[in-house]
């Protein structure tokens, strides 16, 4: 349903698309379109909607690491649009040439870091708000910039490429990468040296974990 009246916007343009075409090409009646959506737009982001649920359930689930929970929760945001990649350029295009729909992007893309913000400044007490919003601005920013790539491209763009950007953020922010963190027996741990960048609401929940 999303991936036709997409098909529709991009081929006669968002604002000349009625709502009675979409449901013709989708075989479904004006009322049963407006059951399942409010309008035109709430098909475009329609992903984004579920996309914000399955994030909150898994971030809900509980993580040792709540800043390196952010980064995979951010990673399953870039798995779900690159599944369907020709599907993601097109809608890419048809929110570009839409001004009211690049509004709502703006405001969809803040509710993913009000979402990593509250999630961080509930895991890690005492955090700086400054630390917690810096920080889910930095990796919403890093994923951003990587999807664009492959919405602006022909290629594919690898994990990789993001998991790379999301380590550098962690480094930022002193709260280390995967692969780089302590791997001493806990028993034999006797002093502790964290990076100065390091936020301490973050120091002393490690301290915390370790005793």
């Amino acid at each position: 349903m999303v991936a036709a009246a997409i098909d529709l916007f991009a081929a006669n343009g968002f604002e000349a698309t009625s709502v009675d075409e979409i449901a013709r090409a989708t075989g479904m009646s004006r009322s049963t379109f407006f059951r399942q959506f409010g309008g035109k737009d709430d098909v475009i982001f329609a992903d984004h909607e579920v996309l914000i649920k399955r994030l909150r359930a898994f971030l809900d689930a509980g993580h040792p690491d709540p800043w390196l929970a952010v980064c995979e929760a951010t990673k399953l945001v870039f798995r779900h649009f690159s599944a369907e990649p020709e599907l993601a350029r097109r809608r890419y295009q048809v929110v570009r040439q839409t001004p009211a729909l690049r509004d709502r992007e703006i405001v969809t893309v803040f509710r993913y870091s009000r979402l990593f913000d509250e999630y961080l400044r509930r895991e890690v007490p005492g955090l700086d708000p400054l630390d917690a919003v810096g920080f889910t601005a930095l990796v919403t920013a890093a994923h951003n910039h990587v999807l664009r790539r492959l919405l602006r491209g022909g290629r594919a763009v690898p994990m990789s490429a993001l998991q790379s950007a999301l380590d550098d953020a962690m480094r930022r922010f002193g709260v280390g990468a995967p692969g780089e963190r302590d791997t001493a027996a806990e028993e034999q741990i006797v002093v502790a040296v964290f990076p100065r960048s390091m936020p301490r609401a973050e120091v002393a929940r490690r301290l915390g974990e370790s005793i």
